[in-house]
């Protein structure tokens, strides 16, 4: 399956999006849409049989545009999303050279409505008697007010025809036919003369009110999405490409070819991902990981396009370009996110399902009741009633409540060096109430290193050293790199706290390591294999248990390490204990901050790892976790999530994304944390850039605040169409003598729209 983002033209409601979701939904191919009117974007997930034509197509039908990647080609408009910064900001030109008509349009609607107003009502203006006749009236109101409805208005008029040809019905349903009501009425009453009053006034006005609440969303809607925007102006405009290793060449960064030597000076932005392969420097990547202090990189270290350079110059490869880079990749996933619906939404939209045809039987019983049953004249006020209730009873505001919110904050996360996958996994973080932290590399840095090297009787220590090495040099295991890289040190040292024997083997062991047959591991125990013909084993307690090999000998010596929080590696030879090497792993300062931060949201905290019950608790109470699953092997973690699960709780599972998937899966919310482009971004439903745990904190923070945001959304959208709509209709004048004018009812309707993308924009503000 493939996954796109398409830009939306011409929505102007959530009815709108829900149109154009069923549309793309019905392709063939397809297997799953959403599509947000917040970011006026299309997610579509499909096979290899559908083509961006047919997905055009068929939402063309509707009376909607899907813009794609074709466009771009062929010199049109934007395609979906994800690339490069010129097609964004084809995509804000657009947009602002819509913001500037609606502009245009709300200042001649509001001049041309000021003249509809007086000359309605001449009693109200004395300067004005005698200027024109009363026979001029109506032309100069109808003269007006065209112009108002036809082209201010026109957008409605498209839109309620399109969906009328699709027998459907939106916003532009509800708002044309108030308008054109009114418009209708008060030329037939011109014309021929009726004894009743004319209503251009509502007409014009409404429409007019309505374009500004258009105006003033599609601002705020440009505010909610600026997370992008920033994302994008994060990238360098130009490198310095070596031509054959030698002649410098500075060119647009979307001329830079995978493989090109690139020179960074001090001061400048890293145009692409790639490798160092001559100097060193010191580079801030605090933009795209949320990390303050810079990070010292080397030769063979991987560099971040759009990172600053903050000391020396330095050469490197690009080995990622264009839409590979890590951060276009972050720009893709917060797209996705922005466009993804949450799943609080889907009540939302199949209320707004039924809302405009429910809103248009209220409409037509409000004005059958007052013609039959009010007092003079009734037909005027029939039709002031129902044209009151089908302009307040707008489902912008409902379609606004989730996505932006969703938009706002999706975008301050991607700030904070937190990417959030989808607008569920952003709903589902605000309701976990359990936390399970997998020990390495979440609450420790991951880079363990040996400590200790205790020897068994006789037992060379030296020899201890250079037989794990051997074993340990066919592992990717992070303990085994350390202690092959410890045996690699030890030459390199002038004096070591271990004895003469170690430093006797120190050379041997950096050029020479014993020749290892039938190497095998043992997942989660050890390793072992056969040197000089004789078999050795590397592991933990439970391996040497399993072969029966006895430890009583350093029961003393492995409690007092264990309680230190080391990892001990026993190693074996012919079912003999000949040695132990500790090995520690340093924890993360910003653990120790982030355990309490986490207790203060009231979750609960567990720890999980593969050490055994002393060294685990012995790490786990230096950054205050007294939940502790210790022994646990990698294959056994998700089933440990999945007991949590079973009492009821709603599980985070922190790991490091790449052995810990199955528990990342299993989890309520699956959270993937890292250290810049190592990390595997792809696991987790939320991915911590820098490797902070305190990132952890402000992702569950941030999506409480966010599910809270929605929630006040909804209230308010729902509240207002609750109150207003019966208003409109007339249920406080048998008691009350209260009738909503439809000028006052356009008013409300943009207002409401405008509030709760106001309300979502305050999380902007959240520390």
């Amino acid at each position: 399956m493939t996954k796109d983002i398409f830009i939306v033209q011409g929505m102007h409601c959530a009815a709108c999006s829900l149109t154009v979701e069923r549309a793309l939904k019905s392709v063939p191919g397809v297997k799953n849409a959403s599509v947000s009117f917040a970011s006026e974007k299309a997610t579509v997930e499909h096979d290899d049989s559908v083509s961006p034509e047919s997905l055009t197509k068929a939402v063309e039908k509707t009376g909607y545009k899907l813009m794609t990647q074709e466009h771009i080609e062929h010199g049109g408009e934007p395609s979906y999303a994800g690339a490069s910064a010129g097609e964004h900001d084809h995509h804000r030109m657009l947009k602002e050279a819509e913001i500037a008509v609606l502009k245009r349009k709300f200042t001649a609607g509001a001049v041309l409505s000021a003249f509809v107003i007086i000359f309605s009502f001449p009693d109200y203006f004395p300067f004005l008697k005698g200027l024109f006749p009363l026979s001029l009236r109506f032309p100069l109101l109808f003269i007006l007010t065209t112009p108002i409805e036809f082209w201010v208005g026109w957008q409605f008029w498209r839109g309620a025809i399109q969906g009328l040809k699709n027998l459907t019905a939106n916003m532009d349903t509800l708002v044309a036919m108030g308008t054109g009501a009114a418009f209708v009425f008060s030329s037939a009453v011109g014309i021929w003369k009726l004894p009743t009053g004319m209503y251009f006034d509502v007409s014009a006005v409404v429409t007019t009110l309505v374009i500004l609440g258009k105006y003033l969303e599609a601002k705020a809607k440009g505010s909610a999405s600026e997370a992008i925007k920033k994302l994008l102006k994060l990238q360098a405009k130009t490198a310095h490409v070596l031509h054959e290793g030698k002649h410098e060449i500075e060119m647009p960064i979307e001329e830079v070819k995978l493989g090109n030597i690139i020179l960074v000076k001090p001061g400048e932005k890293i145009p692409v991902d790639g490798e160092i392969i001559e100097g060193s420097s010191s580079i801030d990547e605090s933009m795209v990981t949320g990390e303050s202090l810079p990070v010292d990189k080397k030769t063979g270290d991987l560099v971040i396009g759009a990172t600053i350079n903050r000391s020396g110059a330095f050469k490197f490869k690009a080995t990622k370009i264009g839409k590979d880079t890590f951060l276009a990749h972050i720009i893709k996933m917060v797209e996705e996110a922005q466009s993804s619906k949450a799943p609080i939404q889907k009540m939302a939209d199949r209320i707004t399902g039924y809302f405009v045809p429910v809103v248009l039987v209220i409409a037509v019983l409000t004005f059958a009741v007052w013609f039959w049953l009010g007092s003079e004249p009734a037909l005027s006020i029939a039709l002031i009633n129902a044209v009151a209730v089908l302009v307040v009873a707008c489902p912008c505001a409902l379609g606004l409540a989730t996505p932006t919110a969703i938009m706002v904050g999706t975008g301050k996360a991607a700030e904070k060096g937190i990417i959030i996958r989808d607008a569920e996994a952003l709903e589902l973080a605000g309701k976990i109430d359990t936390i399970v932290l997998d020990k390495t590399g979440t609450l420790t840095k991951g880079e363990p290193a040996v400590t200790d090297v205790i020897q068994v009787g006789s037992s060379d220590g030296g020899d201890i050293v250079q037989i794990a090495a051997s074993l340990e040099k066919f592992s990717e295991h992070p303990i085994a790199r350390s202690v092959v890289a410890y045996a690699a040190s030890l030459g390199r040292q002038s004096s070591h706290p271990l004895d003469t024997a170690v430093q006797k083997k120190a050379k041997e062991i950096e050029t020479d390591y014993y020749t290892v047959s039938n190497f095998q591991a043992v997942p989660g125990k050890g390793i072992s294999g056969q040197i000089n013909n004789e078999r050795v084993l590397l592991g933990n307690i439970g391996l040497l248990e399993e072969n029966g090999i006895s430890i009583e000998r350093l029961s003393g010596k492995i409690e007092e390490l264990e309680n230190e929080g080391k990892t001990l590696l026993m190693l074996a030879k012919n079912n003999e204990l000949l040695g132990i090497i500790a090995v520690a792993d340093t924890l993360k300062e910003s653990s120790v901050d982030a355990v309490p931060k986490l207790k203060k949201l009231g979750l609960d905290i567990w720890m999980i790892t593969g050490d055994n019950e002393r060294t685990a608790r012995s790490i786990a109470g230096k950054v205050g976790i007294s939940n502790v699953m210790a022994k646990v092997l990698p294959q056994d973690k998700s089933a440990k999530i999945k007991e949590l699960q079973e009492r009821g709780k709603k599980v985070a599972m922190i790991g490091d994304g790449i052995n810990d998937a199955p528990a990342l899966t299993q989890a309520d919310v699956g959270i993937a944390i890292g250290t810049g482009t190592d990390i595997a971004i792809e696991s987790g439903d939320i991915t911590l850039i820098s490797g902070d745990p305190n990132g952890i904190y402000e992702a569950i923070k941030l999506s409480r605040r966010t599910l809270s945001n929605i929630k006040q959304n909804l209230f308010w959208a729902y509240v207002y169409n609750i109150i207003l709509i019966p208003v409109a209709a007339g249920v406080l004048w048998p008691n009350f003598r209260i009738l909503l004018s439809p000028i006052l009812a356009g008013g409300a309707m943009a207002f409401s729209s405008v509030s709760v993308v106001l309300n979502s924009l305050r999380l902007k503000t959240v520390k």
